[in-house]
């Protein structure tokens, strides 16, 4: 599959601070990305540019070959699901759903409102007197009746719970398998979607840290657990991102391959090795 948006040495400054520095990615047509980054990291602005909210101060953002600024043929195949409320307060869910399915060009009427009766929610009630989370699920809702190739989901289970989420991921995916397209998925946390995202793009300080498929991220780092001295004995001459000591017990993770002679070495020292996870290593790569 080709691309179906690229960002181009895309910057953003807001007067002598940067946003967003010399950011070069692309994203595949079909696919499920994570974008992750500690608060303040550049996440929302890039989405931001992304959907025409704000221009970048340099560089250009490409939806196929078209760029996104001023372009409302481009603009209309993108769905954003933002943070922010930006729904009429007055409107009723109902009318929300509406009038999505007049904005959007095959926007599933019948498919959002089994969605409404899948997670309890009165389509009747005005949008302003929803919870947080009713909110987030209205949200959800029209992001997932939409027909658009790019659909970016900014924070999208706030406010729901444990098992609200779940249902929610378990919709998700398939609405994902009956209709493939790009979602791009901004979270915290990050634990969560790791089941549900196919590649992780990381912005750090405006910056791209990386961009690698969740799979080889996690191929990548591996957590060492046992006592303090044999550890210390096993991190020589390893890439240790992070470590931890409870008593005389101590972890590190490591990021760079597990070899068969790193399990030999390990067990010759009675240590455990267990796979990292994905919320963990992130931490580790941003900074503790």
């Amino acid at each position: 599959m080709g691309n179906i948006l690229e960002i181009n040495n895309v910057s953003k400054t807001y007067g002598k601070t940067a946003a967003l520095e010399a950011i070069n990615v692309s994203f595949e047509e079909g696919k499920i990305y994570g974008l992750l980054g500690r608060n303040g990291a550049g996440k929302t602005t890039l989405l931001n540019l992304i959907t025409n909210k704000f221009e970048a101060t340099t560089g250009e953002i490409l939806l196929g070959k078209e760029s996104v600024w001023e372009n409302p043929n481009a603009q209309s195949k993108i769905c954003y699901m933002t943070e922010k409320n930006m729904f009429p307060k007055e409107f009723t869910v109902l009318q929300l759903l509406k009038s999505s399915f007049d904005f959007y060009e095959n926007f599933d009427l019948e498919y959002a409102l089994n969605l409404a009766e899948q997670f309890k929610l009165n389509i009747g009630k005005k949008f302003k007197t929803l919870s947080k989370g009713f909110e987030s699920i209205t949200k959800i809702i029209i992001a997932l009746s939409t027909d658009c190739p790019l659909v970016l989901m900014d924070e999208p289970v706030l406010g729901l719970d444990a098992a609200v989420r779940d249902k929610f991921y378990r919709i998700f995916l398939d609405n994902f398998a009956r209709k493939p397209r790009t979602f791009i998925i901004s979270t915290h946390l990050i634990e969560e979607v790791s089941g549900i995202i196919e590649e992780a793009v990381i912005i750090d300080s405006g910056r791209l840290l990386l961009k690698k498929p969740v799979e080889e991220m996690l191929q990548m780092g591996y957590c060492v657990a046992g006592k303090s001295n044999n550890v210390d004995k096993y991190a020589e001459g390893r890439k240790v991102v992070h470590s931890e000591m409870v008593g005389n017990f101590k972890t590190i993770t490591i990021y760079e391959p597990v070899s068969q002679r790193d399990n030999q070495t390990a067990a010759s020292l009675d240590l455990e090795i267990v796979p990292v996870q994905l919320q963990k290593l992130f931490v580790h790569l941003t900074g503790d």
